[in-house]
Parts: structure tokens; sequence; C-alpha cells
């Protein structure tokens, strides 16, 4: 369904350090990302999530689930908001999370679009 949360992403200066905070805190465990770039996979989080490291200041990004991720992107830059692409996704990533939009809404408030990967 368009506008549900379907992922959290973590970003943290350190992603072995928020690992092991996140995971004595909420009890989630965490499973090697793709493409071997040091972020992690998150289960029981209630949503698909994800941990990476070097984003020092950062603070979890919500993304809610789009069908159609160009089309929305195109909705938020018309509603005076920006959209910025991810970097490093690859095709291992993208067939295993998705593809991901980072936004802003019209007053600077971040946000994220996702849309789920195709079956």
């Amino acid at each position: 369904m368009t506008g549900e949360v379907s992922f959290i992403e973590f970003g943290a200066a350190d992603a072995m350090t928020a690992r092991s905070f996140y995971g004595k805190l909420f009890g989630w465990s965490f499973e090697p990302g793709p493409g071997g770039g040091g972020g992690y996979a998150i289960d029981g989080a209630g949503v698909p999530a994800g941990v990476h490291g070097g984003d020092a200041g950062a603070a979890p990004y919500v993304f809610f689930r789009v069908d159609d991720l160009d089309a929305a992107a195109a909705t938020v830059e018309k509603l005076g908001g920006t959209v910025e692409d991810l970097p490093g996704a690859d095709e291992e990533s993208t067939a295993i999370f998705g593809e991901f939009r980072l936004c802003r809404d019209d007053q600077g408030s971040p946000f994220g679009l996702h849309r789920p990967p195709r079956a």
C-alpha cells in the first residue's frame, strides 16, 4: 500500500557500534548486508530495516512505500520538496531491498521514498 512505512535505515558513524547498541536495546539480530559494504540488515524491527556506517550525526531515515518511484519523486519536487539519489546502490542490493530516494519536504524535514523489490 502506498504511503505505509516500508523501511527504516539507521545511519551511524560506526555500524558495529550501532549494531551493538540497538541489538542490546531491542533484541534485534543482524545479518551482513549485500555487497560487503559493512552494513547490516536488521531482523526484529517490525518492518524491513538496516544500519550503515560512515554517516556521522545521522538520524534514522524513515522510508514510505511507493509503487512508482519516479512519479513520487517528481511529485515531491512539484510540491516544493527536494529529492536525491542514494549513492552505492548496486544490482544485488536493489534486488534484495528495492530502490530508495532521500527527500526533504517543502519545509526541509527529511524522509524517504522506497519502492520495494519487484517480485
